[in-house]
């Protein structure tokens, strides 16, 4: 057996969803994927591109899989990861007793991803262009231009979580607040979640 890289042995060794993240990864390598680490995370490519990803949540953990919209999905075994998410859906399991019973469906998303990823197909992201900008940010970037140009310059997924992000709360207060509070992290090119 080969010896995984040192950053997948030290994932390996978790004991949190330590063995479901086993038993994902050898079903993934079985279906002739690549592994790294990535974001943290075990990440499986085909082809040098991002496929699938493995996450440990709370309460379940899962293989993720990066163009999974496009997937066919009749049982109806995938999820969203998020309410906004347009992209990825995942396999949840919230143990490794229940893996077997999902294997075949697993390995053919693996099979229908790799499909995907060869024919080159990519997920149209048509959330990002109907963003409905909250007033509270939309006024902020009237008064300081120079706001609005660095807000302008953020790469589309970062505006689309500041817009998230501020539309999420119920109140014009709330709202503008967050704003506020997000206005250096704007100014200085990060997103919501950038170190």
């Amino acid at each position: 057996m080969v010896r995984p890289a040192p950053g997948i042995a030290a994932l390996l060794e978790q004991p949190r969803w330590n063995a479901e993240r086993r038993a994902f990864r050898d079903i993934c390598l079985d279906c002739g994927l690549g592994e790294a680490v990535k974001w943290g995370k075990l990440c499986f490519t085909h082809q040098g591109h991002n496929l699938a990803i493995f996450y440990g949540l709370k309460d379940y953990c899962g293989i993720g899989f990066f163009k999974g919209a496009l997937l066919e999905d009749a049982g109806g075994i995938l999820h969203r990861q998020g309410e906004n998410s347009q992209a990825v859906r995942m396999i949840r399991v919230r143990g490794v007793d229940e893996l077997p019973a999902l294997e075949a469906d697993l390995r053919g998303f693996i099979r229908q991803a790799m499909a995907l990823e060869e024919a080159g197909r990519k997920v149209e992201f048509t959330a990002r262009h109907a963003l409905v900008y909250p007033e509270e940010l939309q006024a902020r970037l009237a008064a300081r231009p120079d706001l609005a140009a660095a807000f302008a310059a953020l790469t589309p997924g970062r505006q689309r979580g500041y817009v998230l992000h501020f539309s999420g709360a119920r109140q014009a207060a709330t709202r503008a607040a967050r704003v506020q509070k997000c206005e250096a992290r704007i100014l200085a090119g990060k997103g919501l979640q950038d170190r």
